[in-house]
């Protein structure tokens, strides 16, 4: 039998988008013979994976876990809907969130780690995408943790524990741990996922993002005519507003409707030291398609 060299397994995991393992495992059944390895890999559908490549992924499912001190969320996207109800995706992105807690957010690092079935990550996802037979893929990941307290999470819309469209991980510094802290972490991440905040505290925004506002802020009030030294109270005043829209600590907290999210954490006694949200497809281009038309091409119309 010829030998099965790491150069064989690369060329045809390159020819064909299936997974090491099963590469290997066909270069096995073919005996070397690379054509005869593909022919193998297309019976078992495995070598299908490549050619979904291209198609936008918007759809799946955001997955969050945290055990204590430590919690991890993942993003992994696939072409519809339908995908998110099924059983073994919604494994596959639970197996991603324990893999990030354990390996941190580095997105290649999570995709290297090996799982139970004796693949990679990314071999899995092939193997996935074979099976399934629509283009996915791990879009991000965010692994958050405190010296002391909890990492929360809240998933919003969930089809089942940890999984939905929309996740947050709420990392609350605390003196102790317990179930008090992990329901305000809880309430913080309910909080984050209507309002979205874009920086936990005033001196985390983005400079060049205020200094924007700043601008447009001052067109608008120079437009009223009134003296520069009113504009620049007007300014001032408007940016505290900004401030408030964007900036969690000075948002009003919306579970009473009047106080401010950092008077809620100080009554506490605790500290929010980070927060993330993901939502499901944010950012991502969707191609808008005519559902009548493409069914009426399949039926040949």
């Amino acid at each position: 039998m010829a030998e099965i060299t790491a150069a064989l397994v690369k060329d045809l995991r390159e020819k064909t988008g299936a997974g090491m393992m099963d590469c290997k495992k066909a270069l096995n059944e073919a005996g070397g013979d690379i054509e005869a390895a593909i022919d193998w890999l297309r019976t078992k559908g495995l070598a299908a994976a490549a050619k979904k490549s291209g198609r936008v992924t918007a759809e799946g499912l955001v997955g969050v876990l945290s055990e204590g001190r430590r919690g991890a969320m993942v993003e992994v996207n696939a072409e519809t809907d339908f995908v998110a109800r099924n059983e073994a995706f919604q494994g596959f992105v639970e197996s991603v969130a324990k893999v990030a807690l354990k390996v941190g957010d580095d997105l290649e690092t999570v995709k290297a780690a090996a799982l139970e079935t004796g693949r990679t990550v990314a071999e899995e996802l092939t193997h996935l995408i074979a099976t399934i037979g629509e283009n996915m893929s791990i879009r991000r990941v965010r692994v958050l943790e405190v010296p002391s307290g909890e990492v929360a999470t809240y998933v919003h819309g969930a089809l089942k524990p940890g999984l939905g469209k929309i996740g947050v991980l709420a990392a609350v510094e605390a003196p102790t741990a317990g179930d008090a802290i992990v329901a305000l972490g809880r309430q913080v991440g309910m909080h984050v996922a209507a309002t979205r905040p874009a920086a936990l505290d005033v001196s985390s925004i983005d400079p060049a993002a205020v200094e924007r506002e700043r601008e447009v802020l001052k067109e608008q009030a120079r437009a009223s005519g009134k003296p520069e030294a009113i504009i620049e109270k007007m300014i001032e005043g408007r940016i505290r507003k900004f401030y408030e829209e964007v900036v969690l600590l000075e948002q009003v907290w919306v579970h009473d409707g009047e106080s401010r999210v950092k008077a809620i954490l100080d009554k506490a006694g605790v500290k929010l030291a980070a927060f993330d949200r993901f939502h499901l497809g944010e950012g991502i281009e969707k191609e808008e398609s005519d559902f009548a038309a493409e069914v009426a091409k399949a039926a040949g119309g």
